[in-house]
């Protein structure tokens, strides 16, 4: 995890949202433990109830679960509904905002591949990207 804190939200938020970025990364997976509330907030300077409160809101969001007197878990099926709510979000919230910047700007789709970032490594998932067809990521 990067140690750099921001003004723009409260730092166990911040510290949520770093969790849920390394769950949809991969780095955490499922039945993965969590770093202990200890070892955070003496590595990162932090509370350790600044933790607490990051953890807590990763349990309320059912994300992650706690097994008494071993630690906290990255729960089943957390990865999953991550990318369902953060596809959501992307085409509810930052989507319309691309696609204006893209329309007001001119840019054709030949623009966009051809300037744009290089593709991933992998190929599209299975359906392609504009068949409408959710992806799942347990492959079924």
């Amino acid at each position: 995890m990067d140690p750099q804190w921001d003004d723009s939200l409260p730092i166990y938020r911040q510290l949520r949202d770093r969790v849920v970025a390394m769950i949809l990364e991969g780095a955490l997976k499922e039945g993965d433990p969590l770093p202990s509330v200890r070892s955070v907030a003496a590595e990162f300077r932090l509370n350790p109830l600044t933790v607490l409160k990051g953890y807590q809101q990763l349990v309320d969001e059912q994300l992650v679960e706690k097994r008494r007197g071993r630690g906290m878990f990255v729960s089943e099926g957390a990865r999953r509904a991550l990318m369902k709510d953060e596809k959501a979000r992307f085409l509810d919230e930052e989507w319309p905002k691309v696609y204006a910047t893209i329309q007001r700007l001119g840019l054709s789709a030949a623009d966009l591949l051809k300037n744009g970032a290089p593709p991933p490594a992998a190929p599209w998932p299975t359906g392609g990207p504009t068949s409408g067809q959710e992806d799942n990521d347990d492959g079924n």
